[in-house]
């Protein structure tokens, strides 16, 4: 963490091990993660999730949503980093969002709050919709459905990132049009290697310049089956 430049106090370290701890008890009934040694958690979940820090100052007092959060990531993390942060972490599947408000509770975590709702629903939605500064999504999708599902969200001049493993040249001159249809700009694709690591991630930038037309993102199951191209 301090490759990445975050310093962290004792009571932020207890609150990763005991999210930790929580995440790999609940697992033995839930299906929430494959990776479960302690090391690899470390890295692939939780420094991966605040690599965001590679893109953007997050000592700031920002809306984020974490959309298709799943286990909590990259949300939980970012927000026990940065405690200023406002959060909204969004799940399609209702049984992850109970384990999420257990974890948020345990940690005595505030400014942070899990939803259940698929994005095709809830981005329609007056409280929603165009109301965030951020959007993150670690979510395995193709980058043009992903931007359709989490740009309406965005405001205009605030920012989608796009979490992506290796190479990702070719997902994102497939999701220009998409993006561009969306009200999106890709301004920026970082390279790196997370600290300590040999686990190569790319961080996709996308700004919102303009209003996200009506009409997106599509109805339910559309965006992945049969993306804007």
């Amino acid at each position: 963490m301090e490759a990445l430049g975050i310093a962290c106090s004792e009571k932020q370290i207890h609150q990763f091990l005991t999210f930790y701890e929580m995440l790999i008890e609940k697992n033995k009934v839930m299906n929430l993660t494959a990776i479960t040694e302690f090391q690899d958690v470390i890295e692939k979940h939780f420094l991966d999730s605040l690599s965001l820090t590679e893109n953007r100052d997050l000592n700031q007092k920002l809306k984020v949503l974490d959309l298709g959060t799943g286990a909590g990531f990259p949300g939980i993390p970012l927000k026990i980093a940065f405690p200023e942060l406002e959060i909204v972490l969004m799940d399609s599947l209702n049984k992850r969002i109970l384990f999420l408000k257990e974890v948020l509770e345990e940690l005595g975590l505030s400014d942070i709050t899990a939803v259940h709702g698929r994005a095709e629903e809830m981005a329609v939605k007056s409280d929603y919709r165009e109301k965030f500064d951020l959007c993150v999504s670690r979510a395995v999708a193709n980058l043009a459905s992903l931007s359709e599902y989490c740009i309406p969200f965005v405001k205009v001049g605030g920012n989608f990132v796009s979490y992506k493993s290796g190479e990702v040249e070719e997902e994102v001159y497939q999701a220009k049009k998409a993006i561009n249809v969306l009200g999106g700009k890709i301004v920026k694709v970082q390279k790196f290697t997370l600290p300590g690591t040999k686990v190569s991630r790319s961080l996709v930038q996308i700004e919102k310049q303009r209003k996200t037309p009506k009409g997106y993102p599509r109805k339910s199951g559309t965006p992945a089956k049969n993306p804007i191209c």
